[in-house]
């Protein structure tokens, strides 16, 4: 359902959705108790309710603040991951310059379906969640491009070293890429985070004031703060998806700039 939404609905609609959802149910839920209980205006209970909400609230934030930073920084990991297979690409592309035109040719053909595959197949399943490894007999490709040329100078060996390294390490972030993409935040920190949000948000119901504008004040502004922290996980959660994704642009930028004629 995070998925779906993420990818069809702007980061505004899932502001306008989860934010102000939050706050029209919260104060309509105020609005209900207030009602049905008049009582509860004279702040009787008062104290024992900003006790309890002060305890649980504290708790609940911890938790906010704990998935909030790790989803962070899952996405500045995953960003760091993209650049580094993206370079790896380019640096594989510069130091064949160094080969006969041949082998250059070959090795930059497979870097090229390489390209156009992660691009055009691998992203759009990432967005959706689904983790491929398609990708691999074009990886091999490139390998077999590489193993295929024999170098012969001293700069074309010092060269081959290095874009073997650089395609090592290509692979490496390749696999470190699909991983993110296959990931989701823990079944058991979904329920704290919006399990703790059904529970704080009916607490401050109960937390009485005799002015109905308020109450129905603090309230909202409560429900505006989990819903905004909400949102975020939601938009962290997944780094492919939505409009604060990760972009394939690297992957077209630069040295690689060559292998897409149509944005030159």
């Amino acid at each position: 359902m995070a998925l779906w939404l993420l990818n069809h609905l702007s980061t505004l609609a899932l502001t306008l959705l989860i934010v102000g959802g939050t706050v029209l149910l919260a104060v309509a839920g105020s609005l209900l108790v207030r009602s049905r209980f008049p009582r509860l205006a004279e702040g009787e209970h008062n104290e024992m309710v900003g006790v309890v909400l002060g305890m649980f609230g504290a708790i609940y934030g911890i938790i906010l603040a704990f998935v909030i930073v790790t989803l962070w920084t899952q996405l500045e990991t995953t960003q760091a991951v993209v650049a580094a297979e993206a370079t790896d690409a380019a640096v594989i592309v510069r130091d064949v310059g160094a080969f006969p035109e041949q082998a250059e040719t070959h090795v930059k053909e497979a870097v090229g379906r390489y390209l156009h595959h992660v691009v055009e197949v691998q992203w759009p399943n990432m967005r959706t969640g689904r983790m491929t490894l398609s990708s691999g007999s074009q990886m091999q490709g490139i390998y077999d491009a590489l193993q295929n040329y024999e170098p012969v100078t001293e700069a074309q060996k010092t060269y081959y070293a290095e874009a073997a390294d650089s395609l090592d390490d290509m692979t490496t972030q390749r696999r470190a890429r699909l991983t993110i993409a296959g990931q989701e935040l823990p079944l058991l920190l979904q329920v704290l985070v919006f399990g703790g949000a059904l529970v704080i948000l009916p607490m401050t119901f109960l937390y009485g004031t005799r002015s109905r504008k308020m109450q129905l004040m603090f309230v909202a502004a409560v429900a505006a703060l989990i819903g905004f922290s909400l949102l975020l996980v939601v938009v962290l959660d997944r780094p492919f998806a939505g409009d604060l994704s990760v972009s394939p642009e690297l992957f077209q930028q630069g040295k690689l700039e060559q292998f897409w004629p149509s944005r030159s």
